[in-house]
Parts: structure tokens; sequence; C-alpha cells
């Protein structure tokens, strides 16, 4: 109660259950407005939801609601701020910028002749005295359009690197460039986070990286204005072939020899990081790291997965985004546009091991976000149930793999970690 007014203090989820508790009482107590302090994390489409479930309780409740939202990111989760004023009809008054600290001041009217005496017991009325200057100049609210599509992916993205970066006490990061789409955006993204200056980007071709792959990672560190170094591993790599001749033995290694190249990488990229005490930032996919497509102690080696959570279709999505949103080329038209390959081996190509991301892509959303069971999902996307099956199974076959990557930004309502917890080790799968 402030100098005869009524206002309700609710925590997040209070006004989110539609004709629960919270709703029927405050809508009985008559609040002149109604206070929401919330910490509600960000994902794609949320902003839809989280207005329409806001004005939803504005509008039966009666009152003005004041949702204030925290903003910044902690660990996986990004908080995407937009705060907002809502009217008692429903309509939105003011909102605050997303994805940055904001003070956002909104004049509203009272109808002080709306609060109503008969308290419910459930509600505790607490008296405070605030005395307002009435000499201050108004404000004039504002209301934002807040996007909801491949901007606030972006923002996201940036707002959870940057502060994962800087609140575990790094300065500066330190990524992997191999001329592919997924470092590319991911070096932008770091750029974009914590400035150019702070960023390394680093290529260490083997003799199956092209020179197309090699030129582009050095022109997109260029067109970035981030350091680059170049370190070759053939050395590196010749050394351990020739020490592990023997246990090998005769004929292809195959997968290990593969592997190898990734995990030189890793050793590499950390013991620069040790050196100079910078974050290694991983460049894996949600459909990589999804099919197990990656290397333990390799490509997974590192303290944040800037990715994590993007689909490789929305990978693609963003670059483009990416481009438009800077006005010219920063990443190459040629890593966007070539056929997607680790290169660990002369001609290889994702699809060799992966069926096409525009395919997979669908498979995995339904499976992993949507938990929808196997014959469904061939139903609704036309494929033949067992292929869906032997891509349900390789996803789970590989949690082992994603139980011990480093942690990344949440951008679909179910990503891998918190929110898909399946266990390792299971007989129910065989």
């Amino acid at each position: 109660d402030i100098n005869g007014s009524r206002f309700a203090v609710t925590i997040c989820e209070d006004i989110w259950i539609p004709f629960g508790d919270v709703e029927k009482d405050l809508a009985s107590a008559s609040p002149c407005a109604v206070f929401n302090l919330s910490a509600s994390p960000f994902y794609s489409g949320k902003l839809s939801e989280r207005t329409e479930r806001i004005s939803r309780f504005a509008r039966n409740v009666k009152s003005t609601v004041c949702y204030v939202n925290i903003t910044g990111g902690q660990d996986e989760l990004v908080f995407d701020g937009g705060s907002m004023v809502v009217a008692p009809t429903g309509e939105i008054i003011s909102s605050a910028n997303r994805f940055e600290e904001e003070l956002l001041v909104a004049g509203i009217e009272l109808a002080i002749e709306n609060s109503n005496p008969a308290i419910n017991e459930k509600i505790t009325v607490v008296k405070a005295d605030i005395n307002c200057d009435e000499s201050s100049k108004p404000v004039v609210t504002k209301k934002i359009i807040n996007d909801d599509g491949l901007e606030s992916i972006y923002k996201a993205l940036t707002c959870c690197t940057g502060d994962y970066i800087r609140k575990n006490c790094f300065e500066t990061a330190l990524i992997g460039l191999s001329g592919g789409i997924d470092s590319a955006l991911t070096a932008c993204i770091a750029v974009e986070a914590i400035g150019n200056e702070n960023v390394t980007g680093v290529s260490m071709p083997s003799r199956f990286n092209s020179s197309e792959t090699k030129c582009d990672a050095k022109i997109l560190a260029e067109n970035l204005g981030i350091k680059f170094l170049e370190i070759p591993i053939e050395q590196i790599f010749m050394t351990y072939l020739s020490e592990l001749k023997e246990p090998f033995g005769e004929g292809d290694s195959g997968l290990a020899v593969e592997n190898l190249q990734a995990r030189i990488r890793g050793n590499i990229l950390m013991a620069l990081s040790n050196k100079f005490n910078s974050i290694v930032l991983t460049t894996g996919n949600k459909s990589e790291i999804a099919m197990g497509y990656c290397t333990l102690y390799g490509d997974t080696a590192g303290g944040f997965g800037v990715l994590k959570d993007l689909y490789k279709e929305m990978v693609y999505k963003l670059s483009n985004f990416v481009n438009e949103k800077f006005g010219k080329e920063i990443i190459p038209k040629s890593i966007i546009q070539r056929a997607p390959s680790a290169e660990l081996r002369d001609g290889q190509k994702d699809e060799d091991s992966l069926p096409p991301y525009p395919v997979l892509d669908p498979i995995l959303k339904l499976y992993i976000e949507d938990n929808c069971p196997i014959e469904r999902i061939a139903f609704l996307l036309n494929h033949d149930v067992e292929f869906v099956r032997k891509i349900s199974k390789t996803v789970d076959r590989n949690e082992y793999k994603r139980r011990q990557a480093p942690p990344g930004a949440k951008i679909t309502p179910r990503a891998f970690g918190k929110d898909h917890r399946m266990p390792m080790t299971n007989k129910f799968g065989n």
C-alpha cells in the first residue's frame, strides 16, 4: 500500500498460469498495478509466448502489469530483458530493448477507485511511504517492436558468449579457423561479443586442407580485423603416425587417423589457451553434436560452444544474416556456398557420413525438441520409419560425447544438457 494505492508484487511464473490461484486472488483484490519480477530465459519464439501470457494476465486481473526481466548470460542460459508495461486492456504501453541493460520509465494512470479494500487472507499488505517529486519532468515512454527471428538469435548468442567469457574472468578468445562456415560464424559472434582486438583465429592446416579453405580462413580474419595465426600440423601428424606405426599395424587406420588430426588441433588450441589465459571457443553445431559427428578431445576441446544449440541450416541463415547486417561480405560467399567438409581425408564431405542437412535437421528438431515418436516423425516428414529410427539411435548413442563437451548458449526450447536428460548407459535402446 503506497499512499493509499495498492500494488501487487509477483515472481516470474506467478502470472503464467491461466486462472491459477495468483490470478484469481489478484483479480478479486483489484490492485492499481502488478509488478512481476522475472528471470525468464530466452529461446527463439519465446517473446510472442511471453507477451501473450502477460497480456492475458493484465486483462483477467484488470490491472496494469509492469513486467521486469533480467538481462545477461549465465552458463547456457541467456536472459533477454525486454521489460514491458502492459495496460489492463492487454495492450503494450511501453517496452525496453532486449539483450541490454536499460532503465524503462513509463507514465500510467492509476485506477485508484478500483482498489478493493477487501483483501484475500493469502495476500499480505505492506504499507510504504514514497514521496514523488511533482516538479520532475514527464518522461516520454517508448514502444519497441522487438524482433523474434534471426536478429534476436544473433543477439542472444552474442550476449551469452560475451557474458560467459567476461564473467569467467577471461578477456580474450581463441577460435580454430578451418575456412568452414561454423568457425566463420563463431568468429563473427565472438568479435561482436568482446571486440576484434580480443579474438585470435588459428588456422591449423594439414595435407587434406584445400588451398581454398586455407585462403578463406585468412580472408575471414582480415575482414573481421582479428589476429591470425597459421600453425601447420603436418609435421606433428607425421610424427604421430610414425610412433603409432607398429601398434596400428598394416591396413587403413581410417577414423583413428582422421580423429588424430582433430586432437592435434585441440592440443594446440589448449596450449595457446594455457599460455595466454584465453578461452577456446568450440565451433560444433547442434546437428553435428546430435549425431556425434565430432571428435572427443579434438574439436570438442574448449571452454564454450557458441553454436551448440544451432542446427546446421540455421548456421547458414545466420551467416547470410551477418553479411546483410553489415552490408558487406564479412563471411566470404565461397564459405557459405562450399559443401561442408571436415577435411580429414581426401575428398571428404559431411554427406558421406550424414544425411543432407535439409533432411536431417527437421528430423532432429522433432525428435529432440518435440519428443515426437519415431513413427510420427516418419509420417510427418514422409520418410521411411527405419531411416528415422537409425537417426534417433545415433542421437541416443552419442550422449556420452555431449556429456564431455563444453556448455553452450541455449537458443531452442530444448537444448542438450539440462533440457535433454538421457542416460549414457541403458539397455532399452538396444
